[in-house]
């Protein structure tokens, strides 16, 4: 069972909320002014900083949720809009003097080196970027960022009389009749045209800014100052490149290999944007569920026939209400689980229409869930901000591994292996779109001050370099030069997006792993979960029983297993 306990405080009352600066800052002057002349001096502060960290951060947290889910709440924009422009900027001076008082400390050099390392290595990157002229334009970011999701969360389109959201529009995109599909496809592409305008000006500001904070800290473009940023300690520029290229040479041609497959399964000449998802006339599109309650069902039961500890841990959420599944209009778009850092229990948000990538998309952020709550026992808050390249592998492997048990959602034993073809497809065809943004991004951050021109130029050749080459864009030239609008990651959290490629590597890897042993692979996923961000990350990638590894012989390796799969699969 997921028994998990809100952290009890033993420093800020019980009663305690964030509310405005002048209530914070005593606290923090304490722990700034107080003296560590011990080792056991040292662990008491220690665990104090944890707990005001986990306060704060479940208060921002909440405040953030609150906004996405409803983007027309004027109070819950001015909330979260408070607490970035008003509190988070004083608290990032305090944070970096307590960050240096633990550094200076001389006890801080007894402390087990095995627990301590990656968040001390994190502790002093923090220090050597921090910039106090950086503190107003990151707030500034931030405010920024979430206005993606404003104008995002406006985006309806109209059929047969009844409005949605793109998220919800999207599902029609699977269904048989090919004019419907276009129509849709077509509503959808107009519908995001109208704003390029508006999100082309937010993202010239966002440019500009990040610049600016890396021209501060003394970096000559925001790529080089964000890896630092990030903490990626154990991987490089380069090492992104030659993913990159390995996806290219390795991953593409099977992802080819899927488009041709459901191009004749349709039987269609010539493959168009709005076929990708599509079933051949006769054929119904996947409906695994319902409303977000049978979501929610049916994901506890998946989760318990893989290990009853996951299925405890989704039922724990939903007794305290941590789900919000459904899309509606005025909801931010995108899906997310949000770890709560004091009470422990995680937050799921997503926008479910009923379709197969719901199913998936729950699966993933269950996956997120469990990490949380396997990871919320380590005794300080810092040591659970585990990075996202072992986050997202929590995620993707959940996927896979629940795959075979998705019988809960398909009776039917043909619609079964559908959905779990879907599945590897999406596998593979986001590999290639990870690469695109990735490269993407390094173009845009290291050429400041291009054009809007310049920036729609490199998009097409990059985006070019990743495609198949089989679907006719014909007519939607201009919407496809634009897509990179679609990706909420460029908008909201830059250079975040790697980690997926990594990660889902990985989670062919675990995969692998659970198809020769599944309680091991179980055990290997859960122990390295519960490390939090104890270990470096080559060091939770072999607990977890897999390599930290995106050298071309290993990715040509990784697909090989997934083509084996796809012919087991019937797929020749």
């Amino acid at each position: 069972m997921a028994m998990i306990e809100k952290i009890k405080r033993n420093f800020l009352p019980e009663n305690y909320k964030v509310t405005d600066w002048e209530s914070l800052q005593p606290y923090l002057d304490d722990l700034k002014a107080r003296e560590l002349n011990s080792k056991d001096a040292l662990h008491q502060w220690m665990k104090d900083v944890s707990e005001v960290e986990a306060v704060i951060g479940e208060d921002a947290a909440w405040r953030q949720i609150k906004m996405t889910l409803d983007t027309t709440n004027k109070d819950y924009e001015e909330a979260f809009t408070y607490f970035v422009m008003e509190i988070e900027p004083k608290l990032k001076p305090y944070f970096f003097e307590l960050n240096k008082k633990l550094l200076d400390c001389p006890y801080t050099n007894e402390l087990d080196k095995d627990v301590y390392h990656p968040y001390l290595r994190s502790v002093k990157n923090a220090v050597e970027l921090y910039r106090e002229e950086n503190v107003p334009l990151q707030a500034e970011l931030s405010v920024l960022g979430q206005q993606f999701g404003v104008i995002s969360g406006k985006m309806t389109v109209e059929h047969d009389g009844k409005e949605y959201t793109l998220q919800q529009a999207a599902k029609f995109l699977q269904e048989p009749d090919r004019e419907l599909r276009e129509s849709i496809f077509r509503k959808i592409a107009e519908r995001r045209m109208q704003d390029i305008g508006e999100l082309d000006e937010l993202f010239n500001k966002l440019l500009k800014l990040r610049q600016q904070v890396a021209e501060n800290a003394g970096f000559d473009n925001y790529r080089d100052y964000k890896f630092k940023a990030l903490g990626r300690f154990d991987y490089t520029v380069e090492d992104c490149y030659a993913f990159h290229d390995a996806v290219r040479e390795h991953i593409l041609p099977l992802q080819k290999k899927l488009t041709e497959y459901r191009q004749k399964k349709l039987g269609v000449d010539i493959m168009r944007p709005w076929d990708g998802s599509a079933e051949p006339v006769g054929v119904q599109p996947l409906k695994p569920f319902e409303t977000g309650a049978e979501l929610s069902d049916k994901s506890i039961k998946v989760f318990d026939k893989l290990r009853p500890y996951f299925s405890s841990c989704l039922t724990t959420m939903t007794e305290m209400e941590r789900l919000d599944l459904e899309s509606r209009k005025g909801k931010a778009p995108g899906g997310y689980n949000c770890p709560l850092p004091e009470t422990g229990v995680p937050f799921i948000f997503m926008n479910a229409a009923g379709t197969i990538g719901d199913l998936i998309t729950m699966m993933h952020e269950g996956g997120h869930a469990v990490h949380s709550f396997l990871s919320h026992d380590l005794e300080l808050s810092a040591l659970k901000e585990y990075p996202m390249e072992i986050a997202e592998l929590a995620s993707m492997s959940m996927e896979l591994f629940s795959m075979e048990h998705w019988d809960v959602f398909f009776t039917d034993k043909g619609e079964l292996h559908r959905a779990q073809l879907e599945e590897l497809e999406r596998v593979i065809s986001v590999l290639p779109w990870i690469a695109t943004i990735d490269k993407y991004q390094h173009w845009l951050y290291t050429n400041p001050g291009h054009s809007n021109e310049e920036r729609t130029k490199a998009w097409l050749d990059i985006l070019n370099e990743f495609s198949t080459g089989i679907t006719d864009w014909s007519g939607f030239e201009e919407y496809r030069a634009n897509l990179w609008q679609k990706q909420l990651h460029l908008f909201e959290v830059p250079f975040y997006y790697i980690e997926y490629g990594i990660a889902q590597l990985g989670a062919i890897a675990m995969w692998r792993q659970y198809r020769e042993n599944k309680d091991q692979a179980i055990d290997n996923y859960m122990s390295a979960l519960s490390k939090g961000y104890t270990q470096t990350l080559p060091q939770l990638y072999e607990t977890a029983g897999i390599k930290f590894n995106f050298s071309s012989d290993y990715v040509s390796e990784l697909g090989n297993f997934v083509n084996e799969r796809l012919v087991e699969m019937g797929l020749k």
